[in-house]
C-alpha cells in the first residue's frame, strides 16, 4: 500500500483558498487510505483552522511548524519515515486519481531517484508550461530540472544530497535537482494542474528571465541564496 511506502510534505503558508481544495483532491488519490501528509504551514491567517476542520478521511494529517519553502520541506522530511517522500504544493491539483500511485509505480519500476510530473494551467498562460517542458526534456540528459509542485524523492538518496539548501530562498527546488544523477531523474506523464497566479504577479518576462539565470548559475549556489524579488 502506499502509505507503507510514502510521506507527503506540503510547505504551506496562508494558502487557505486552496490547499483546502488540493487536499480534498489528494484525499481521493487510488490507494491512498492512511498516507501520512505532513503540512509543514508557516501561516498567519486561517489555514491550519480550516484544514484542522476539513473532511479528509483517507489521509493521515499532520500540521508542524513550517517557514521558507526549504526549510518548510526539510521539516516535514526529518519526520518521514518511509523510504519515499512527495514533496507537493499546496497549490497543486490532482484532478487524475492515478497521479500518485502511477508516479511512485513509475520510480520504482524504473529506479529513479527523483520523478516529477508534467505541469498545467489554465487560462492565458495556459502554453508556459508545455514549453518549459520541452526545454526541460531538452537538457535534462545533462540538468535534471524539477518544480518543486511535484518532487518524488528516494528518501536515502534525498538525505544523501543533504536535503534543500536551508539558506536558499529562490529555485530551491531546481537547486536541489542539479544534484540528482540525470540517469535517475524521470518524467511521469500524468498532468498535474495549478494556478497562474505567480506568472500574473511578476510577469512572463521575469519569470523567464529567472529560469534562465537559474540555469546558467546552477554552479552558483550564493545566486540561490537571494530571494531576486520572488516573493513581494
Amino acid at each position: 500500500m502506499i502509505k507503507d511506502l510514502l510521506t507527503i510534505v506540503i510547505p504551506c503558508k496562508n494558502e487557505r483558498d486552496l490547499i483546502t481544495f488540493s487536499l480534498g483532491l489528494l484525499n481521493k488519490q487510488y490507494d491512498i487510505r492512511g498516507t501520512r501528509v505532513i503540512i509543514s504551514d508557516s501561516s498567519d491567517d486561517l489555514t491550519r483552522e480550516l484544514i484542522s476542520k476539513g473532511n479528509y478521511p483517507n489521509l493521515n494529517l499532520e500540521i508542524i511548524d513550517g517557514g521558507f519553502p526549504s526549510v518548510a520541506r526539510n521539516n516535514g522530511a526529518k519526520l518521514c519515515k518511509t523510504p519515499f517522500i512527495l514533496f507537493l504544493d499546496a497549490d497543486m491539483f490532482l484532478y487524475d486519481f492515478e497521479t500518485v500511485k502511477s508516479s511512485l509505480s513509475f520510480l520504482l519500476r524504473e529506479c529513479h531517484h527523483l520523478v516529477t510530473c508534467r505541469f498545467r494551467t489554465r487560462g492565458k498562460y495556459s502554453l508556459v508550461f508545455p514549453v518549459f517542458e520541452f526545454l526541460r526534456d531538452l537538457i535534462s540528459h545533462k540538468t535534471p530540472c524539477a518544480i518543486g509542485g511535484f518532487m518524488l524523492f528516494d528518501k536515502e538518496v534525498f538525505e544523501m544530497v543533504g536535503g534543500f539548501i536551508d539558506e536558499d530562498l529562490f529555485a530551491e527546488d531546481f537547486h536541489l535537482s542539479t544534484k540528482i544523477d540525470p540517469k535517475r531523474f524521470g518524467v511521469c506523464n500524468k498532468k498535474i494542474y495549478t494556478t497562474d497566479r505567480r506568472f500574473r504577479k511578476k510577469g512572463l518576462w521575469y519569470m523567464t528571465k529567472m529560469m534562465f539565470l537559474s540555469a546558467i548559475n546552477k554552479n552558483n549556489p550564493e545566486f540561490f541564496q537571494h530571494d531576486h524579488n520572488y516573493w513581494v
